[in-house]
């Protein structure tokens, strides 16, 4: 599909949807866009999961939230994360998938009502080569979606997932029990505490 022509008046006449963060998300990542693509990663132990259920909680203040179980499924364990970070609570503006195959996902999302954000976990799960991401991300440009990624060192766990690192408009980096803003939209301290104890015995500050 074509995409008309713009003059650069019109383009920066036009007014972004943002996420109106405030206070430690406004510190950490500024007023994002609604729509593109973000990615979190980390090594097992240092808070991603956590980060990413504070993060989809925050996000369901604004809009329907779908998250796409693919590690967890609907499991006890994922249950008690839920209920440990207040998921309980917001009703349905969160919905959960359990371990829903990246087509049947994406016919879901096409549907005229579906949820205007997605999470899915992991971007290895999902199996996607970086061509498939390219192609599911074009399908639904009006949409945010968020992977959460296994790390290799400090980058993502994968060649696919290192491109889509470099593609996403919000690159979050969790280590140490702290969130890092590695991408388009940084804000004054550019980074969150997941576990502000444990950031603290982690980083000595």
């Amino acid at each position: 599909m074509t995409h008309r022509a713009l003059t650069v008046s019109q383009l920066l006449s036009r007014r972004p949807r943002v996420f109106p963060f405030q206070g430690p998300w406004a510190d950490a990542f500024s007023q994002p866009e609604r729509t593109g693509v973000w990615i979190i990663w980390g090594r097992s132990g240092n808070g991603k999961t956590s980060f990413a259920l504070q993060l989809i909680r925050e996000l369901c203040r604004y809009d329907r939230v779908l998250f796409d179980s693919l590690e967890e499924g609907d499991s006890l364990s994922l249950r008690q994360k839920l209920v440990r970070h207040g998921l309980d609570q917001v009703g349905s503006r969160l919905h959960i998938l359990n371990a829903e195959p990246i087509q049947q996902l994406t016919d879901r999302l096409a549907l005229r009502k579906s949820p205007s954000i997605v999470v899915i976990d992991s971007f290895q799960y999902c199996q996607l080569t970086y061509r498939e991401y390219i192609h599911f991300k074009e399908l639904h440009r009006d949409k945010l979606i968020i992977f959460i990624s296994h790390a290799a060192g400090t980058m993502p766990r994968g060649g696919a997932a290192v491109s889509v690192m470099y593609d996403a408009t919000l690159k979050i980096w969790v280590e140490g029990y702290r969130a890092f803003s590695k991408g388009r939209f940084i804000g004054p301290s550019g980074q969150f505490n997941v576990w502000p104890e444990g950031a603290e015995r982690y980083w000595g500050i």
